[in-house]
């Protein structure tokens, strides 16, 4: 019997019969998990029990990268309950480009929540939704067709998979093409679309079926680019991936591609740029087989790296176009948007969801346009000079001290990265200076399968703000790589 349990759990007899006692006693204070899993089951799962660092009530499911506490937000500042002053490098993993508390979206939500707070969009019509999606025209990229239509949804998961289900039902067709490395969101369908890490897959299989991964072009770790001495990189593609996508369509999907799915550069997944020409290589070969090509500006998008979205400096324009975090610096907002050929084909009720496109949040949205727009405001101009000073910065760190092993800075507008070398002493640095950073106030996150540091401050930070945060970084890597 036990090992007949074991073999359904796929963990060995022996480990799951060991477990059994012990299990016996947690069920016995949690009756639902036996009626619902099964004593041995709840004893042989692979997955050790988690708890939030800070209440029990909140599932360690939601990874957690520190225990500050908020006192208040402003700017590019976070203020803990002990006092402490943190300069927040992360903004809420790219949400509050216009820094918290911005002033004029807080007054344009408070303003609606005045007159109404949920005017459902099945049930009602509120100005601020009509005029959001009438606005953001403005910022589309040029080129996107004139008579475009939005859809908007509560988050970046739910906006792509809209996108998958307007393109197989404008299509006709079922099967995604999405690219290695690339993060969608952590529902089980966007979930099935991303790559980036396989935390966001572990124990949730089977995943959506129709989804096939082709490789993104990461230069840095590119194995022709270290087989030929570097003569093959981001401004000298191999074409090897481009390749490879066109084997993906020829050995797997044939003509029943719905949508080719890609971030203008991997977030979750490194904030990798592929070279200049991949994007356009990618939408002619969506364009040839019939395919729609699907940008997923979810975190690159609203001037993160120095135009309103990324596919404009690689000269692309996209069938759908997929926005959310900062859309509305804070509030849950998302959108697709599509041209009303493409948008026309989705059935009356297929679509929509009880908060989907919330009037406060759309009011937010309405006035984070007003202020990006805003040449007086200058907030375009100041990501991209911020921007190079920062990168500069880094340079000058990693030339000034080689023994931290910075391998790769890279990135464009107010979205980078720095990436350590794969040496014996760099190896996991990348959380250990996550935690040194925050021990010098300083917020930032990791990101990819190596040891890669992502840097995502507000688009409105200081160039006095920059030089702080450069000077905290080089102090937490000194902590971190101690010279001998």
């Amino acid at each position: 019997m036990h090992s007949t349990i074991a073999r359904r759990l796929h963990v060995p007899a022996k480990a799951a019969i060991a477990r059994i006692g012990h299990a016996a006693a947690i069920v016995s204070a949690r009756p639902s998990l036996s009626r619902h899993l099964g004593t041995a089951a709840a004893a042989a799962s692979p997955h050790p029990r988690t708890s939030h660092p800070l209440t029990p009530r909140v599932t360690g499911g939601l990874a957690v990268a520190n225990t500050l506490v908020v006192d208040r937000a402003e700017g590019s500042w976070v203020y803990s309950k002990d006092g402490k002053k943190y300069l927040d490098f992360q903004s809420g993993i790219g949400v509050t480009n216009l820094g918290h508390c911005h002033p004029k979206v807080n007054a344009a939500a408070k303003a609606q929540m005045e007159v109404g707070v949920h005017l459902q969009a099945n049930c009602l019509n509120s100005p601020k939704y009509i005029e959001l999606a009438e606005r953001i025209g403005e910022i589309l990229p040029p080129g996107f067709a004139k008579d475009y239509q939005v859809l908007f949804s509560n988050s970046g998961a739910e906006a792509v998979e809209n996108a998958v289900k307007v393109a197989r039902t404008a299509t006709g067709r079922q099967t995604v093409i999405v690219f290695q490395g690339g993060f969608h969101g952590r529902t089980l369908a966007a979930g099935s679309l991303t790559t980036a890490k396989s935390v966001y897959r572990s124990g949730y299989q089977p995943s959506m079926s129709g989804v096939h991964v082709a490789p993104f072009p990461y230069c840095y770790r590119c194995p022709v680019s270290q087989a030929t001495d570097g003569k093959y990189c981001q401004t000298n593609c191999c074409q090897a991936p481009l390749e490879q996508l066109k084997q993906v369509i020829k050995q797997q999907t044939g003509d029943d591609v719905a949508a080719i799915i890609i971030e203008p550069s991997l977030g979750e997944g490194g904030y990798v740029f592929p070279p200049q020409s991949f994007l356009k290589d990618v939408a002619s070969v969506a364009k040839e087989i019939g395919a729609l090509f699907v940008a997923d500006e979810v975190q690159t998008g609203y001037g993160r790296t120095g135009t309103y979205f990324a596919v404009e400096q690689f000269g692309v324009v996209p069938d759908i176009l997929v926005m959310a975090k900062g859309i509305a610096n804070g509030f849950p907002l998302s959108a697709m948007v599509a041209s009303s050929e493409i948008m026309s084909r989705i059935k009356p009720g297929s679509v929509g969801g009880t908060y989907a496109g919330n009037v406060v949040a759309c009011a937010a949205g309405v006035a984070v346009l007003d202020v990006l727009t805003d040449p007086a405001a200058g907030v375009l101009s100041n990501v991209r000079a911020r921007g190079e000073q920062f990168r500069a910065g880094l340079r000058s760190i990693a030339e000034r001290n080689p023994h931290f092993g910075i391998g790769d800075i890279r990135g464009r507008g107010l979205w980078n990265a720095m990436e350590f070398q794969s040496l014996p002493h760099t190896a996991g640095c990348a959380g250990k200076l996550v935690k040194a950073a925050y021990e010098e106030e300083l917020l930032i996150l990791s990101a990819g399968i190596y040891d890669t540091i992502r840097f995502i401050p507000p688009l409105t930070i200081t160039e006095e703000e920059i030089n702080i945060a450069l000077e905290k970084l080089e102090k937490a890597l000194n902590k971190v790589f101690p010279k001998a």
